[in-house]
């Protein structure tokens, strides 16, 4: 029985975007090629690429391609050349508008520090080497979303900003079902970060963990205050396995987190949907002050790719391969400039991708 291939949108996007989807695409073909991957590719405009085409951030073109796609995976958007357009035409918002339009609820955040790196860390290697944290944030409640916001002025002419922190159970308790399900992959622990003691919306949070790890009885569940996560996280952060919280909170913690590895230029990301449908992309954003120039990190996006393939194609064994591909790379003391140390001799991002293909194949 043939059965129609799944296919993948790569979205290039703004800045260095175009040049580390490149290389991920050399990896998906050689998948394609020799490891039985059964996918197409398709690519579209999404940020200041897509203004600069069509006018506006993200085109209806590409949410099109990105509702039939299985997964999305992403360059970076924005750059200095589309700063002074109006807000809601920025580059920023075409990555906000297909996140809620596919219902991207749950953001994914690894911190993981490849052994070859923990001198990249600027904490002592003995606190980080090993670290392996993933964070789930929620990613289309809380405060960034919730109503009433905005600006007013008073009766006296002052101005006053207003933001709204508010959370459903329901889309409390599906994000800490993502999170349990994770944990329970992994190393059995989750960790839920709120503020408690201070704000009711906390409150709620805490009780529906309380609730959905009555699901979960192979899973140890923790709570922990947001200030003091943030503490933990720079004192002693592989006492964490998962860790999961609301959007904001999430948002702050995760790239705490991700300068712990001392590599921001590793560091994958997903964000799913119910159904296990993502978008990756790597948390670095476009660097357009390095653009065009072969200086990008490329194994951010690979890593993506892998995240793409564990959690969405359920190829748990190309992802696995993909990673330790990566993993030989470094052994080999390839480095892109983020992650080299003073003095020594650095690759190309093309240079790195086509490592990255050659491990892949031994």
């Amino acid at each position: 029985g043939w059965r129609v291939s799944q296919s993948i949108l790569l979205l290039p996007g703004d800045g260095i975007g175009p040049e580390i989807i490149a290389e991920a695409r050399k990896v998906l073909n050689v998948l394609q090629r020799d490891h039985a991957l059964d996918v197409t590719l398709e690519e579209g405009l999404i940020g200041g690429a897509a203004i600069d085409a069509t006018g506006e951030p993200l085109p209806p073109a590409t949410v099109q391609a990105a509702e039939a796609a299985a997964a999305i995976l992403l360059g970076a958007v924005g750059g200095p050349k589309w700063d002074r357009i109006e807000r809601h035409l920025r580059p920023e918002r075409g990555l906000l508008a297909i996140r809620s339009r596919l219902g991207l609820f749950a953001n994914l955040r690894p911190a993981l520090l490849y052994p070859q790196l923990a001198d990249a860390s600027s904490l002592k290697h003995e606190l980080v080497a090993g670290l392996d944290i993933m964070i789930v944030r929620e990613l289309t409640g809380g405060i960034y979303f919730g109503e009433p916001r905005g600006i007013q002025t008073l009766d006296g002419g002052e101005r006053e900003g207003v933001n709204t922190m508010r959370y459903r159970e329901a889309e409390i308790e599906r994000i800490q079902r993502v999170a349990f399900e994770i944990a329970r992959k992994r190393g059995g622990r989750l960790c839920s970060v709120d503020k408690a003691n201070v704000l009711e919306v906390s409150e709620l949070w805490r009780e529906v963990a309380e609730r959905v790890a009555g699901d979960y009885p192979d899973v140890g569940l923790s709570h922990m205050y947001v200030d003091n996560a943030a503490m933990q996280l720079v004192r002693a952060p592989k006492q964490f396995d998962v860790v999961v919280t609301a959007n904001l909170f999430g948002d702050i913690l995760s790239d705490c987190a991700a300068m712990l590895t001392g590599s921001i230029g590793m560091l994958p990301s997903a964000s799913l949907d119910a159904n296990g449908k993502g978008l990756y992309e790597p948390v670095h954003g476009s660097a357009p002050d390095i653009a065009g120039q072969g200086k990008a990190n490329p194994l951010a996006t690979i890593l993506s790719l892998a995240m793409l393939l564990r959690y969405t194609l359920g190829r748990l064994d190309l992802a696995e391969r993909l990673e330790s591909a990566v993993g030989r790379v470094l052994d080999r003391g390839l480095r892109t400039a983020d992650i080299a140390p003073a003095g020594s001799t650095t690759v190309t991002t093309q240079e790195m991708g086509d490592a990255v293909v050659a491990a892949l194949s031994t």
